[in-house]
């Protein structure tokens, strides 16, 4: 007997079961994006699922020809339903992905956000609680090309309904309700801070590392930073693009110093702070905004002031005993700034710190939590969106008041 079914087939043919040859790349593309986010290798993969190792390089490299029992057995292994892995991959999305170097996990992290936008956009559609945001907009055209990204970060301030001297303390709640998806991801790497997305699955979305040798601060500049390109650089989105393009970098960098630390806000707590020294002014125009110390000096730098990044280093390295990485922030916001329950060290060493509570997304929750409440998904469905156990979303559900 031959039973054929669209897509995810399993079919019989002489007493064995085979999984259809049309689904082979979606069971390669699942066994790369569930074993990377479940941090195991390939052997260990293959020993939980009790096949060699030459034969699982074969299916996850879509050259070997699955039996059902063996993919039942790769879907125990990695901890999910067989459905996980015949379910076909979302197409990447339409984003602006560009990095200091070559990064290995690329394609995987385009995967995974595609997979978080899909499930993003079936909860919208579920609960028709879609909501559109275009970006580019505000992209301020009309005015001369220097004071493109300041008047542009004004404009979206403006929309967002903040006012000239209003701090950001909440910006991924900020970007979420005005309809810009805000995903958490982690990958170790400093080459990595985030990337943006257009439109397509879900868009726009910004993707933001939280890796923990990565600041908060960081974080939450990275945030402004990728929505500057929304705004400025509609024309960047190609995620086939991967070098860097140093003056679209700049511009986003300006738009994000002026989006999260406004004119009138700045110039004030600045000039009250002036008898400090410079490494304690720095820190505390910082600590108020609660952004990067880097925020504060690309503001200082455009009051006509190049030489402070010198400056404000050479007192760093007087005052820290070392000198600043590129993930180090002083001062650091503690880790639940953004996040999650605060932990006791970081190793984003930022003077003073936010925490992950500084940073914390909550539409995609809050949605999953009406979804499940209103039964139009199931605990199980809940968990493939959030990207968690069953039994980690049984102790959530368990715990919504």
């Amino acid at each position: 007997m031959t039973v054929f079914v669209k897509k995810t087939t399993i079919w019989k043919e002489r007493g064995r079961k085979k999984v259809a040859t049309a689904v082979v790349t979606d069971i390669s593309k699942n066994l790369i994006r569930l074993r990377d986010a479940k941090g195991m290798t390939q052997e260990a993969v293959a020993n939980a699922a009790g096949i060699s190792l030459a034969g699982y390089r074969k299916i996850e490299a879509a050259q070997g020809d699955p039996r059902s029992n063996t993919v039942v057995a790769l879907a125990r292994a990695l901890g999910v339903k067989p459905g996980e892995l015949l379910r076909p991959a979302p197409p990447l999305p339409v984003a602006r992905f560009r990095s200091t170097k070559r990064m290995r996990e690329r394609d995987l992290l385009l995967m995974d956000v595609a997979k978080q936008l899909e499930g993003y956009a079936d909860l919208e559609a579920l609960l028709d609680s879609k909501m559109d945001f275009h970006p580019e907009v505000f992209s301020a055209d009309d005015v001369e090309p220097a004071r493109r990204p300041i008047e542009a970060a004004n404009r979206v301030r403006l929309a967002f309904r903040l006012k000239n001297d209003e701090p950001i303390h909440d910006i991924c709640g900020l970007l979420e309700d005005h309809g810009i998806k805000v995903l958490p991801v982690r990958v170790a790497s400093d080459a990595f801070f985030g990337l943006s997305v257009a439109d397509g699955l879900a868009g726009p979305a910004i993707a933001v590392n939280i890796w923990d040798r990565i600041s908060v601060e960081r974080w939450i500049f990275t945030a402004a930073h990728e929505l500057g390109h929304l705004v400025l650089h509609a024309g960047d989105f190609n995620a086939a693009e991967a070098a860097e393009q140093p003056e679209h970098e700049r511009e986003a960098d300006q738009f994000a110093a002026h989006f999260l630390m406004p004119q009138g806000s700045f110039a004030k707590e600045w000039e009250q702070a002036k008898g400090l020294p410079l490494f304690d002014r720095v820190l505390k125009v910082k600590r108020i905004h609660r952004v990067s110390y880097m925020t504060v000096l690309y503001r200082v730098h455009e009051l006509g002031h190049p030489e402070i990044w010198a400056l404000f280093k050479a007192q760093a390295k007087r005052r820290t005993g070392k000198s600043l990485l590129k993930t180090d922030e002083p001062a650091a916001l503690g880790p639940g700034a953004f996040l999650g329950p605060a932990v006791e060290t970081r190793k984003g060493d930022e003077p003073t710190q936010l925490s992950e509570y500084d940073f914390l997304t909550d539409r995609r929750q809050r949605l999953v939590r009406d979804a499940v409440e209103q039964e139009v998904i199931s605990i199980g469905r809940a968990a493939e969106i959030l990207g968690v156990t069953l039994r980690s979303m049984r102790q959530i559900a368990g715990s919504w008041v």
